[in-house]
């Protein structure tokens, strides 16, 4: 369920732009960022920093799209976002004592150091990627193509890259309860 809540401004923005346009989409995007954050607030008394994020991007870059008329602008945000959570990841070597994706997951399965470090390493890798090829498909293709791909192939991509994390950390969990042998 909370997947789909964090891919809610994506969908609509992909509804509007199937029924309008680039501007319209990016309009109703906006405004139901702003209503994932306000839901949140109300139903849990606090918000996710990656919502506030992309709702304060989202803002400036769909802000810029409609007042300049340039679609340029939001094409770039989801690359933006990326990048912007592939340095959090890369930073989280340096800063304090965990990974972010230790940080973020250590409480429900334990790993050693060095699987940790890698599987954050990959995700950082991710995220670059991820806003490298958004840029490709934007400038190198029409821009519905572009909208598809914002929403199927990023969301496809994103999936895919969690199954292959998910079989690598199958391999390294730590039995918190070992069996032990009968004597």
């Amino acid at each position: 369920m909370k997947f789909l809540a964090d891919f809610f401004p994506i969908l609509l923005f992909f509804i509007a732009y199937q029924a309008y346009d680039i501007y319209v989409a990016t309009a109703v995007a906006i405004a139901s960022s702003f209503l994932q954050v306000a839901f949140y607030w109300i139903t849990r008394h606090r918000v996710e920093k990656m919502h506030l994020v992309t709702l304060g991007l989202l803002v400036v870059f769909g802000g810029l799209t409609l007042l300049l008329r340039d679609p340029l602008f939001i094409k770039w945000k989801p690359t933006v976002v990326n990048w912007l959570f592939g340095i959090v990841f890369l930073g989280s070597h340096f800063l304090g004592q965990k990974t972010m994706i230790e940080r973020m997951m250590s409480h429900t399965i334990e790993l050693p150091t060095g699987i940790w470090f890698r599987l954050n390493i990959g995700w950082a890798l991710f995220f670059i990627a991820s806003g490298l090829l958004n840029l490709y498909v934007a400038f190198n293709f029409p821009e519905e193509t572009w909208v598809n791909f914002k929403l199927f192939g990023m969301l496809g991509l994103t999936l895919l890259f969690i199954v292959l994390q998910a079989f690598y950390m199958a391999r390294h969990i730590q039995d918190q309860n070992p069996t032990q042998e009968e004597p």
